[in-house]
Formats: structure tokens, sequence, C-alpha cells
């Protein structure tokens, strides 16, 4: 048996990730709320919210397509950049209330794990 993909027993060491599934979603949506942007700058200030050290542009885009085909971001051609045109994403109002929905989660996530860790720190 396996263990799960959040930890891992390695040379002696255990490594735990405690991170939130699919959290470049809400990462995204976030940064989009924030001003519209092409790909390349989402991929620069996408590792500031998730903390992950880098993120694939493959991966970039196909959340960018699946998003917009669920009408929570839009995109159009922006060719008033010097080079080739890029598309420009946004947010749609679909998309802020999904955000919404996400902040409302991750809060409730936030409460359980504070009082997981004071439950920890009272026993120690």
């Amino acid at each position: 048996m396996r263990a799960p993909r959040s930890r891992r027993h390695h040379h002696g060491r255990w490594r735990v990730l405690a991170r939130v599934e699919r959290f470049a979603e809400p990462a995204l949506l976030l940064l989009l709320r924030e001003r519209p942007s092409h790909g390349y700058d989402l991929l620069e200030r996408l590792p500031e919210l998730t903390g992950e050290a880098r993120v694939e542009m493959g991966n970039l885009y196909r959340l960018l397509r699946g998003l917009e085909e669920e009408g929570l971001v839009s995109s159009e051609w922006d060719d008033s950049s010097p080079g080739p045109a890029k598309r420009r994403y946004a947010i749609t109002p679909d998309g802020e209330r999904l955000l919404d929905h996400w902040a409302e989660a991750l809060r409730r996530a936030q409460q359980r794990t504070a009082r997981f860790l004071t439950r920890y720190e009272e026993r120690r």
C-alpha cells in the first residue's frame, strides 16, 4: 500500500505536504481579479500565492482553458504590446462568484487548521 500523496517517507524522514488541492485555481482567479493578464505574467505571479517554486506553462494554459470553458475566465487577443499578439485573460462575474466561494472555503479550512494547531500546542 502506498502512502497518500500528501506525505512520503524517504531515507528515514517524513516529508509532509500540507496543501489545498487545486489551489492554483483560486490563486489564478485572484490574480485575474487584481488585473487582466497575459499567460507569462500569470506564470511569474502565481508562485507568490501557491508557494510552488515554478508552475509548468502547459498546466497553466490547460487550467486557463478549462476556466474559460466554464465561463469563469474570458480571453481576447491583445496586439497592443510589441511582438506577436498574446491572449489576455480576465475574470468573469461567474469567476468572481466562484472566487468568493473559494475564499469562504479557505477561511473555514484556516479555522480548522488553527483549532488543530492550538490543540497540538496544548499537548506538547
